[in-house]
């Protein structure tokens, strides 16, 4: 008897097909059904190319009436297509792949492409859209008939992602539809409910077979947005669910040391500041105070854009944990971030009697050592480092508190390896990277979070102008005059991994041209990734001592480096940095009271650099520019690969868009978890294998940050 769960159940799928879907993920029906479509074409969400607007994502159905591979400048190839439909005619252009792209689309197809319209004059333009071969003009001479033809019956089509391999054994969009339509003749998904009926009722939900099939076989556009929002609810009512378990695991299982009292030295850290501390510093302070005296781990999220002074909220912490007689690790991305905050913790703490070393992995073995008898024996409060700190000969006395900056350029397995070194540590994460509070709920949901969004007095925002490179002099010109003036500045070049070699290479050229050339009679230093962290440290100790009056560099200076006399960043090829990058790179300046500029030069925009330029020149809000690159980036990009592999379960939400489902399936979550904690009542006793089915192997790591 043959088993209707697997895909050899699939009448005319071959073993050949067969181990393509699989490399594609779809092993089973099960698979082949939760294998969603990318989107749909539906005759009334389509756009006449007349009516198209600069910078919608929009989506046409024309005729290609010419394609072919135009020559550009430096030799690069591009592929251009124009798509006509009864109102217009669309450019559409491809800079990479155009050989692949000049066999796939020839004229007289019939394409859905999807993309951001731009505008050169009054000639609409896409760049790198996705397409969909829907047909060929005239006779298609498919039995089947082509998709051009569903289209014009009005039906709504969907259409699933589809590698070359899948497309070069015919396994495109039309025939994946055949196949799930003949799956579902022989068994229909999600007969069992995954979903309690109060929650289904209370929340407005569609059954899951129902859901099921409208998804790949929408009857109306009201019954398919019905579909989708299940099984965004679903998907984002589990991962909090995941969420509210780790949570109440974490404070029903494990005692944490308590810091019971508020001793000489938090009070003699408050009398040594220089400066006073803002709202939003003493009230994320209050909250770590609060975490920190329970019985329950901290595992706390701090927040906060460049220059507002999260270190020495974490101070307050770690001078609390030294009043309990308790040690703290400071665990920083990079050398030079880490020797940097050493210098600026021991000039505050070791007055006050908080005794600081640095780890890192290029000591001398017996300076190490001795170190590491320190730390054992306790006559060190606080150990700062980079991962040398990781490494398992790396033993505390009296470990309470676990500070990592910069969490997201960590992997959950590294931060775990730190806990471990003590029993049930408080853990305190920091970043200078705001992330919206959509991607914040979804990624860090287990975890208490401190917002810091006010500035500390004095600051002023930095100025930001968006120049084109012909400006270089001008610019060069006034970076001369407040050098002049007894002020720094930074001269940035790009480095992507791409063309890291080639970037490398034009940055140190630029730099010995600016020596000999712009700036003979200043002092210029050079800084970049490939130098050994002993160069960059004294590089860096140079022109944080004034030494240097223009540093030079790779985005190595990107994070934490600060110099509060520099008062001028330019950053070369701006166009080529991601958004985040450039308000990190501009965070450089401004960190005293002078007036600051950041200077943004391109060489050539496209339609997205212009987009993160124009941003950057809008805003010197963190928290709004994180906002915009999650629109343009989405949410697994913007995390980076340490933290988007947390989204890696989520196939059809959206954490950039799907705020108000979230929230909804987030209350539902946690009500549940604080009603039936270990779900055991009968009527969520699918939920519960439901999780454990699916989810409970993934949180084996429920418990950290």
């Amino acid at each position: 008897m043959q088993d209707n769960s697997s895909l050899q159940a699939l009448k005319g799928l071959g073993p050949k097909k067969i181990e393509i879907l699989q490399e594609a993920g779809i092993s089973s029906l099960e698979n082949l059904f939760d294998y969603w479509p990318r989107r749909y074409l539906d005759r009334r969400a389509m756009n006449s190319i007349a009516g198209l607007r600069m910078g919608e994502m929009a989506t046409v159905v024309g005729t290609v009436r010419s394609a072919g591979i135009e020559q550009g400048g430096r030799g690069m190839a591009r592929f251009k297509v124009k798509l006509a439909d009864r109102s217009g005619v669309l450019d559409l252009t491809w800079f990479r792949g155009a050989r692949y792209f000049s066999r796939a689309i020839v004229p007289g197809d019939i394409l859905a492409v999807y993309g951001k319209v731009g505008y050169f004059g009054r000639q609409a333009q896409m760049q790198h859209p996705d397409f969909d071969r829907l047909g060929r003009e005239g006779a298609d001479g498919d039995k089947e008939g082509s998709d051009a033809e569903l289209f014009n019956t009005g039906r709504i089509i969907p259409l699933y992602p589809t590698s070359e391999a899948m497309k070069r054994s015919g396994l495109a969009s039309r025939q994946l539809r055949g196949l799930i339509a003949r799956a579902f003749d022989i068994r229909q998904p999600g007969g069992t409910e995954n979903l309690s009926s109060g929650i289904l009722k209370a929340h407005g939900l569609m059954p899951l077979s129902e859901a099921y099939r409208e998804l790949h076989q929408p009857s109306s556009p009201e019954r398919l947005q019905m579909a989708e929002y299940r099984m965004k609810w679903t998907e984002l009512f589990y991962a909090q669910l995941s969420f509210a378990l780790r949570r109440r695991a974490l404070r029903h299982t494990r005692t944490a040391v308590q810091f019971s009292h508020s001793g000489e030295f938090t009070a003699a850290l408050h009398a040594a500041l220089p400066y006073s501390l803002t709202g939003a510093q003493k009230n994320a302070i209050r909250e770590l105070y609060r975490d920190l005296k329970g019985e329950s781990p901290m595992q706390r999220l701090v927040q906060g854009d460049v220059g507002s002074g999260k270190t020495i909220v974490a101070m307050f912490a770690m001078a609390l944990a030294a009043d309990n007689n308790l040690q703290s690790v400071f665990m920083a991305p990079t050398e030079i971030l880490a020797v940097q905050h050493w210098l600026g913790m021991k000039r505050l703490f070791e007055p006050l009697g908080i005794q600081v070393c640095l780890l890192t992995g290029r000591q001398p073995k017996k300076v190490r050592e001795a170190l590491l008898m320190e730390l054992r024996e306790g006559r060190v409060h606080i150990a700062v480092g980079t991962h040398a700190l990781l490494q398992h000969d790396v033993d505390f006395h009296s470990l309470g508190l676990v500070v990592i900056d910069e969490q997201h350029r960590f992997g959950v397995l590294q931060r775990k390896t730190l806990q471990d070194k003590a029993q049930h540590p408080h853990v305190l994460l920091m970043t200078a990277t705001p992330i919206p509070r959509t991607l914040t709920m979804g990624v860090f949901g287990d975890l208490d979070v401190s917002l810091i969004r006010e500035m500390p007095t004095g600051r002023q925002p930095v100025r930001t102008l968006v120049q084109q490179e012909a400006d270089k002099p001008r610019v060069f010109e006034f970076l001369r005059a407040e050098v002049a003036a007894g002020r720094q500045g930074y001269i940035v070049y790009p480095l992507v991994e791409e063309s890291e070699k080639v970037d490398l290479k034009a940055a140190v050229e630029s730099f010995d041209e600016l020596s000999a050339s712009v700036f003979p009679d200043l002092r210029l230093g050079l800084i970049h990734g490939q130098m050994t962290p002993d160069m960059k440290e004294v590089v860096m100790e140079q022109f944080r001592s004034g030494l240097i009056d223009i540093l030079v560099g790779t985005t190595v200076i990107e994070v934490g480096v600060d110099v509060a006399n520099a008062t001028v960043m330019v950053i070369m090829h701006a166009e080529r940095f991601g958004l985040a990058q450039l308000h990190q790179l501009r965070g450089r300046v401004g960190r005293g009271t002078q007036a600051s500029s950041c200077f943004l030069l391109y060489a050539k925009l496209t339609s997205d650099g212009k987009e993160r330029l124009d941003a950057m020149a809008s805003t010197t809000d963190g928290f709004v520019i994180s906002e915009i690159d999650a629109a343009i980036r989405g949410a697994g990009n913007l995390l980076g690969k340490e933290q988007s592999g947390t989204l890696s379960g989520l196939k059809m939400a959206d954490l950039t868009r799907d705020f108000d489902i979230m929230q909804s399936a987030r209350e539902a979550a946690f009500s549940l978890v604080a009603e039936d904690g270990e779900l055991r009542e009968p009527g969520h006793r699918m939920i519960r294998d439901w999780y454990m089915r699916h989810l409970h192997q993934r949180d084996t790591l429920a418990d950290i940050g």
